[in-house]
């Protein structure tokens, strides 16, 4: 897979994806990250890439013309098939699922924004979809990039060390993932489940899936609304909530 990203500083994004998985990942060439910024096509004697908004209003937009041009420059060096991306607090919240699809296309072409925004026209013409990361803003689209990035790049063949970790993520069965345990046996008076240590194999994915569950139903009660459960997953939720609301009672005094 090939990526290119837009955006006003290159080498938040070039400095970023050298450590950790992305890192591996480029080395193994499973990946190529590239960045570059409108500002090399400013035509103006200060690069200016952006200007005041039309109608009045704090901060500044991203203007049209070296915006457009840096786009279409990364464009180019993409392979045909490719995806055309802006960050954005209004765009479709990045899911699993959705990273899951865009891990199969042969590259993307990512815009990161900055200050107010970028020109609507820009978006009408050179993008083909706007996607968030959360309900909430940050400073630009730098961020947001990197984390689509790296949502999507850990999903290709041969980049995490253990192809099954990617399959047991939370959210990948429309739930959450279950606790995890190392050692020590027992730190501080805790001790590790039982079932984990017994090496009944079947023990252990049934605790973990109930786990998994009762955890979406703790935090997420709107994944688990989603959730197509079978007939032993309910059965599963069920003592989990039993043995919640039995320990609650033995709290109580």
């Amino acid at each position: 897979m090939r990526i290119e990203v837009v955006t006003l500083f290159p080498e938040f994004i070039t400095e970023a994806v050298r450590v950790g998985v992305l890192g591996r990942a480029i080395e193994r060439g499973r990946v190529s990250v590239a960045a570059s910024t409108p500002r090399a096509f400013a035509e103006d004697a200060h690069k200016t890439v952006d200007d005041r908004p039309y109608g009045g209003g704090p901060g500044m937009v991203l203007k049209v013309e070296p915006t457009r041009t840096a786009l279409r420059a990364a464009r180019a060096r993409l392979p045909e098939g490719s995806r055309r991306i802006y960050l954005a607090a209004d765009g479709e919240t990045l899911t699993q699922a959705r990273a899951r699809e865009l891990s199969q296309l042969p590259g993307l072409l990512l815009l990161a924004g900055r200050y107010e925004g970028v020109d609507e026209r820009l978006l009408a013409t050179e993008i083909d979809e706007c996607v968030s990361i959360g309900d909430y803003v940050v400073s630009g689209g730098e961020l947001p990039a990197l984390v689509l990035i790296d949502a999507i790049v850990r999903l290709l063949p041969g980049v995490l060390g253990d192809e099954e970790s990617a399959q047991q993520d939370s959210y990948v069965a429309g739930m959450l993932d279950w606790p995890h345990y190392t050692r020590p046996e027992v730190f501080e008076g805790r001790a590790v489940p039982q079932v984990l240590l017994s090496g009944n194999h079947a023990a252990i994915q049934r605790w973990r899936t109930k786990q998994a569950l009762g955890r979406t139903w703790q935090r997420r009660p709107d994944l688990l609304a989603k959730l197509q459960m079978t007939k032993e997953q309910r059965k599963l939720l069920d003592e989990f909530v039993a043995e919640v609301e039995a320990e609650r009672a033995g709290r109580e005094p």
